[in-house]
């Protein structure tokens, strides 16, 4: 694998989103389950930015603020016109009494309650106060984040998308784009389904899909990743340790989808891992390299929380993976066999 290669998220965009195959994820900087020091994550986005990374994604919610809080310090030490950078819309941030505040697994979070609004004006405030957060009008995708039932019920999905394309949060978004303050549009959200109905309704530039198209979840080959080719629709792929467990292994413990694994999902993991072994590769590296035999996949963003992480990502994703790995996964029934693996297309080391 290549950390300096760069995909275009959106060939029909005036100027093309440039990708690093291997991004940095913002949640864990903003304090995801614990505190993390400034000066630590000031060290961690340097890491990235000194391996070569150029792809950063953060959002309002993650730490309520924090991390996008923490971006803009290091945005003053980077190069601006060499890197891409994503935010999210949809939670709108307002102050709040301490009993208010709503940190969503996050600690040690500003005096401040989240507020789904994805209609017009819903949209442009959680733009302006990115901006503001960031300090940077250099925003190049913007997500609608969580728009899905996933996190709203159907009904709750239902309403968001009659926000979006009835009062005008999806004008909200096509208006800044086309008046040059960002470069593309999609959805930041953990199910495949909302992105498919999204394409049915308008036209997106790209979707970042939070674990869905891993080594245990390939249900996107049979309609949304061919759709998103056909469209010219570019996917960055969040969490491709499926919430942990492609990392760690099969141990006590271990989380699939948010939540302790299942014993089926436990013994799926045991056989992938016995399959790595015999070709000598970490499951890890398996992992986070599988998303991008797709052609749609444009780059993988793990988290990371300090320095450490960020180097253990970079040696991982650039650490030959024979083949017969992949054939191996296929005739053992462990991945699908329509499933195009990394060697298979331009994406090969």
């Amino acid at each position: 694998m290549k950390l300096a290669q760069k995909n275009t998220l959106n060939q029909r965009t005036p100027v093309p989103v440039s990708l690093t195959q291997l991004g940095f994820g913002g949640a864990p900087l903003g304090n995801l389950y614990r505190k993390i020091e400034d000066e630590d994550a000031q060290a961690t986005l340097d890491a990235a930015w000194d391996a070569g990374i150029r792809y950063f994604d953060t959002a309002p919610q993650y730490g309520l603020g924090r991390s996008e809080m923490r971006f803009a310090e290091a945005l003053t030490r980077f190069d601006a016109n060499a890197l891409t950078l994503s935010t999210k819309v949809g939670r709108v941030l307002e102050d709040c009494a301490p009993d208010e505040v709503t940190p969503e697994a996050f600690v040690d979070v500003p005096q401040k309650r989240i507020m789904f609004d994805f209609t017009h004006d819903g949209i442009m405030r959680s733009y302006e106060d990115s901006v503001v957060r960031l300090g940077t009008e250099r925003i190049d995708l913007l997500f609608l984040h969580d728009i899905d039932a996933g996190t709203h019920g159907q009904d709750g999905e239902d309403e968001n998308l009659r926000q979006l394309f009835k009062s005008g949060g999806y004008r909200a978004l096509t208006d800044l784009r086309d008046a040059g303050r960002i470069a593309g549009i999609g959805a930041g959200v953990n199910t495949w389904q909302i992105c498919e109905r999204l394409l049915g309704e308008a036209d997106f530039d790209g979707f970042l899909l939070a674990g869905r198209y891993t080594l245990l979840e390939q249900e996107p080959l049979d309609s949304f990743l061919p759709l998103c080719v056909e469209r010219d629709v570019g996917v960055i792929l969040g969490g491709p340790y499926n919430s942990g467990i492609l990392a760690t292994g099969a141990i006590e413990g271990a989380h699939y989808d948010y939540a302790p694994a299942p014993e089926d999902i436990m013994q799926r993991v045991r056989k992938l891992t016995a399959v790595c072994a015999a070709h000598d590769t970490p499951l890890i590296a398996a992992a986070l390299q599988f998303p991008l035999g797709h052609d749609a996949v444009k780059t993988v963003i793990p988290g990371a929380s300090t320095p450490d992480e960020v180097r253990q990502n970079v040696a991982i994703f650039e650490r030959s993976i024979p083949s017969a790995l992949w054939s191996d996964l296929k005739t053992e029934g462990l991945i699908r066999a329509d499933a195009p693996t990394p060697t298979d297309n331009n994406h090969a080391a």
